[in-house]
């Protein structure tokens, strides 16, 4: 009987919101046959909205399902499933990847889809535009279309396949040359209503309440996609997004946005489920990020106090209960590829941090502080916000007195990626399957101002950009792995940055809810098959 009852009243809540918000209503709309409105709750509201640009998950999370890569990342072997590319192959020398595309796609506006598109992407926007694809694609002279269906990309410098590979589901998404051709593609309006070729067609952003994407009926994928509309309702609140979920006015919510002291709660009501699959390719890295133009943080002896301030095991267990492991440095312990544990480690140490502050330099004060700092934690997570909170606390116990900027998401990213407005900020960084992809970009210099999730720091060792340059061009995988693992022991000894905890996510799902957690990027892919059951 308890099972019955629970779902009557989710109905009749539903109902009642529905009642509520009259015709325009957008959380209660009735399943079509076969298709149907997919609710899912969003913490952040990104307003740029071009992955082509910005390589994030907050952009993919809502755009994939609108602009399309190359091709997306599997469970099956070989790791990919072709999306706009139906093959590729390396030439022996590492100097060339030919591309086959698919036929018969269109973009939103009726136009074709040819390489001429992907040309242009490539050269125009994921080079010297794209926060990941500066680096990537740094050796790339050009882009030969012989015909519509075929791009060949060529390389200065042997490019290694598997690291093109695995960067396509990141890297790759392909952008219409004949809206952005011309014009300040960083400011053209399609950013902010994306035309892509994706199962999902742009509907409307208002802020502070929704996003809305409907069905593209000329999608290539035959029989897809499943649902209607997808509808993101902006709820930074994730109490109330759990609260959401149990009232049945929203069927998904991912990137951990239930709190993680709810979840054994929400996962014993009827109709939901807890699923940790979907996420394996976005390990993500609670991260402190270092202005190295601040005078004290120029200092290795503060960066190293600093980082023995931290209590690891406090954090793991109090902000994330569990969900997390304690990082060493820029290359998470759960890549099986990279890794490697011989690093310079950090354990927590009152007394040797404030030892090494005093050898830099910073005695206490009469009051017991040495010197300020801007404090900025990402407003993407509550982790990060709660690490924010217990950093503050770390360095005020060691003399440091951080102040907390907050931030909405877009302040956040002009303040530390653009104006350099801060002295440490804490960031969600991902690692995408290989360093090459998101990692080494925290760490080599000269990114030029406004590349977000990038060295905006100032860090610059020219032995570290030499490492970071001879990977992106080594053809034999053995010598790349040693080449990322000596890169991970200077970054742990120079603390150009300083990785605290590595996590995954999980998402809370209506058990209406069909195709959930197909690949390793689930929720930052097209979500073409995924549907409501009836």
């Amino acid at each position: 009987m308890v099972p019955m009852l629970a779902t009557i009243s989710r109905r009749s809540l539903l109902t009642g919101t529905a009642a509520l918000l009259g015709s325009t209503a957008l959380w209660g709309r009735a399943h079509a046959a076969g298709g149907g409105r997919l609710i899912v709750a969003a913490d952040s509201e990104p307003r740029q909205l071009n992955p082509a640009i910005v390589a994030s998950n907050g952009v993919f999370f809502i755009t994939s399902k609108v602009i399309e890569p190359l091709a997306e990342a599997s469970y099956a072997p070989g790791g990919l499933r072709p999306l706009l590319a139906t093959g590729w192959e390396g030439s022996e020398d590492g100097h060339s990847v030919t591309f086959t595309l698919r036929e018969g796609v269109l973009w939103h506006d009726g136009t074709p889809f040819s390489s001429a598109d992907v040309a242009f992407s490539a050269m125009e926007v994921w080079k010297p535009l794209q926060n990941i694809g500066r680096a990537l694609f740094a050796n790339l002279e050009a882009v030969e279309t012989p015909d519509p269906l075929t791009a060949v990309f060529r390389f200065s410098q042997p490019m290694p396949l598997q690291l093109i590979a695995n960067a396509l589901p990141v890297v790759s998404s392909v952008l219409p040359k004949h809206l952005y051709a011309g014009t300040d593609i960083a400011t053209n309006p399609a950013n902010a209503a994306p035309i892509g070729t994706g199962p999902f067609r742009w509907g409307k952003h208002r802020p502070g309440e929704y996003y809305l994407l409907s069905r593209n009926d000329s999608y290539w994928g035959e029989g897809l996609p499943l649902l209607d509309d997808i509808v993101f309702r902006v709820l930074p609140d994730r109490a109330a997004a759990a609260s959401s979920l149990e009232a049945g006015e929203v069927h998904l919510a991912a990137f951990s946005a239930v709190p993680l002291s709810d979840l054994d709660r929400i996962g014993r009501v009827p109709g939901l489920e807890v699923v940790t699959k979907g996420y394996e390719a976005l390990t993500y890295q609670l991260t402190v990020e270092i202005n190295h133009r601040t005078e004290a943080l120029s200092k290795l002896k503060v960066r190293q106090a600093i980082a023995h301030a931290i209590d690891r095991d406090f954090v793991l267990k109090t902000i994330f209960l569990g969900y997390a492991e304690a990082a060493t440095g820029p290359v998470p312990a759960n890549d099986p590829t990279f890794y490697t544990p011989d690093v310079a480690t950090y354990p927590f140490d009152i007394e040797t941090a404030k030892a090494l502050l005093d050898e830099a330099g910073y005695p206490e004060g009469p009051d017991g502080t040495r010197f300020g700092l801007r404090l900025l934690p990402a407003p993407y997570f509550s982790e990060t916000r709660q690490f924010g909170d217990y950093l503050r606390q770390a360095l005020a116990a060691i003399g440091i007195d951080a102040r907390i900027v907050p931030h909405d998401a877009a302040g956040h990213i002009r303040a530390v990626y653009t104006d350099h407005a801060f002295d440490l900020a804490i960031a969600p960084t991902v690692f995408r399957a290989d360093p090459a992809i998101s990692t080494t970009i925290l760490l080599r210099s000269g990114m030029p101002p406004g590349v977000p999730f990038s060295n905006q720091g100032g860090y610059a060792d020219p032995e570290l950009d030499a490492v970071i340059d001879e990977a992106l061009v080594t053809l034999d995988p053995a010598a790349r792995v040693a080449l990322y693992k000596k890169l991970q022991r200077m970054v742990a000894a120079d603390l150009p940055i300083i990785n605290v905890a590595d996590w995954s996510f999980t998402s809370v799902v209506s058990d209406k809810v069909t195709g959930v957690a197909t690949n390793p990027r689930w929720v930052v892919s097209n979500w073409a098959d995924t549907g409501l059951s009836q």
